[in-house]
Order: C-alpha cells, then structure tokens, then sequence
C-alpha cells in the first residue's frame, strides 16, 4: 500500500468517526420525521438566525434551550430536528435535550446540510 492510499483511508475513516460523533441522522430518517410532524431548531444565537434562517425553523439558541424549550415545547416525546452552523452547538443542544428528558432529539448537522435535506 501506498502511503497516500493509507492516508486517504485514514481521512475517509476520521471523517466517519467525526459525523458519527456528531450523531447526525441520517438523510431518509430525517425527512421521514419532517413529514411525522418533527420540529427544526436552529440552535444558533438570535443574529446568525436574523441572517438567514430556514423557514420551517424556530430558533432557541444552545445557551437559552435549557430555560426556552420546557416552557417552548411541553410535549417531550416531540421530535426535534437540530441544527446550528457546522453541526457541533447541535450536537451538544442534542445531549442537553436528551438530558432534559426529551427522547426524540436529532442532529440535522449543519445549516448547509439542514436547508439540503428540507429542500428535497
């Protein structure tokens, strides 16, 4: 093996882990949910959200979700679609949710691939 063939694995397989770490959902799951009624949360603060946001979301940003989304979304078992700039406050608002007792809470992954994935 050639040692940029080695490389490129390695990029491909580091790659993986980091969306896996992410927790992204995948494609067909996430737009299978959007037609079940999930909710988009764009997770960025209120000045990312006022210079473009995606119609179908509402913004709660990551440092306000633990106070806004009990009073925000009542029903727990609501499923939630987040999404952020590049994936990562996402990801974490993911956790924290899970954290709060919301079971039914996915990592769209970045404004780019959310506003692709509602697009279609």
């Amino acid at each position: 093996m050639s040692g940029s063939y080695i490389l490129i694995v390695g990029c491909v397989l580091g790659a993986f882990i980091g969306l896996r770490q992410l927790g992204l959902i995948s494609v067909k799951a996430a737009r299978t949910r959007l037609q079940q009624g999930a909710l988009v949360v764009d997770v960025r603060s209120p000045e990312e959200f006022k210079s473009g946001h995606l119609s179908e979301a509402v913004n709660i940003p990551l440092n306000e979700l633990a106070d806004s989304v009990p009073r925000t979304i009542a029903d727990k078992n609501q499923v939630l679609l987040l999404h952020c700039l590049s994936g990562t406050r996402s990801g974490i608002a993911k956790r924290l949710l899970k954290k709060l007792g919301y079971p039914n809470v996915y990592n769209l992954g970045s404004y780019g691939r959310a506003k692709r994935i509602l697009s279609r």
